[in-house]
């Protein structure tokens, strides 16, 4: 896959309600081609009814969302504009891999040809002929990643892709990713594995009760949460504390020999102890990881489950 160009969504002032419950409030932001942005937030914080607005499943009450300039509905072939997996499960039973593929497709007059490379590409060969209702969890995401890519599209958007998969089927996702960001699509994934987001991603949408949190890259998001504190492991600790106690900074001694500071970087303490010959056996600044991070800025927003499942319960009694 070498199609690229620009599949930029926009995100403006979106809101939307299901009944009494709100999924998403004044939600703004872009996501930009050639990166992999991440998308994250607590369960019910409107992660996936925000992916439902971009791709027109669901009307905003009010805002808009464009992908690549003009709602998705808009687009004279989609599939080609943008692919999307949010619900890999969402397959007639019925239907083989292979004819959900097919059919697909011939709706926007690709060949076979490029279902047969859909199928072999995400490694569903020994099982295209058989029934979806009958795939495992990882099978039915790798069919609706095939789904999403049918179009070789200049955006894609997975929600929790994931989901599912085996350690080799997560690489195998993570480079992915990873490859259809460097070809200068537009790579929209949410995921609650804050591990695969922090290999994957390069950019972070955070939101919280439907309202937008962070909008920032992964090393700024960590950044911002971490104490930026030095650990020092020194025989000579006891000195060094001394040597470095002042009004700006704080000095905790944990062990004998090691010493957490705050308020100096690495490079002032080095020089302190190379000036005053001081042996240091470690000089490691400390960062949160971005689960910490995730977990600090989250701890007021998290949405209690009845809410969650209230919104949940409010849309499906509005497609309905």
């Amino acid at each position: 896959m070498k199609r690229g160009g620009s599949g930029v969504i926009e995100v403006s002032d979106l809101t939307k309600h299901y009944g009494s419950a709100t999924a998403v409030r004044d939600l703004t932001f872009t996501v930009k081609p050639g990166i992999v942005t991440g998308f994250l937030g607590p369960n019910g914080a409107g992660k996936s009814t925000t992916m439902r607005l971009i791709l027109g499943l669901d009307a905003p009450d009010t805002g808009h969302a464009l992908v690549a300039g003009k709602p998705y509905r808009d687009h004279v072939a989609p599939l080609h504009e943008c692919g999307a997996l949010l619900e890999a499960r969402s397959v007639h039973p019925g239907r083989s891999a292979y004819n959900r593929l097919l059919a697909l497709a011939q709706t926007h007059g690709i060949g076979r040809s490029r279902v047969n490379e859909l199928i072999e590409m995400v490694g569903l060969e020994t099982v295209a002929r058989k029934r979806a209702g009958t795939f495992s969890l990882g099978m039915g995401q790798r069919l609706g990643i095939a789904c999403a890519l049918l179009g070789d599209p200049r955006t894609v958007m997975f929600d929790e892709p994931v989901n599912g998969l085996d350690p080799e089927g997560i690489l195998w996702i993570r480079n992915l990713l990873r490859q259809l960001a460097s070809e200068g699509r537009t790579v929209f994934v949410s995921s609650h594995l804050m591990s695969e987001m922090a290999q994957t991603a390069e950019h972070l949408i955070v939101i919280g009760r439907g309202k937008l949190l962070a909008d920032m890259s992964v090393e700024e998001f960590v950044r911002s949460a971490s104490k930026r504190s030095v650990r020092v492991r020194s025989p000579d600790a006891s000195r060094l504390k001394d040597l470095l106690v002042g009004p700006d900074v704080e000095v905790k001694a944990g062990e004998p020999s090691i010493l957490e500071i705050s308020g100096l970087s690495s490079e002032q303490i080095g020089e302190t102890a190379a000036a005053n010959r001081i042996v240091l056996y470690e000089l490691t600044p400390q960062e949160a990881s971005l689960e910490e991070a995730f977990m600090e800025l989250t701890r007021d927003e998290v949405e209690f489950q009845g809410e969650a499942h209230a919104i949940a319960a409010e849309r499906q009694r509005a497609v309905a």
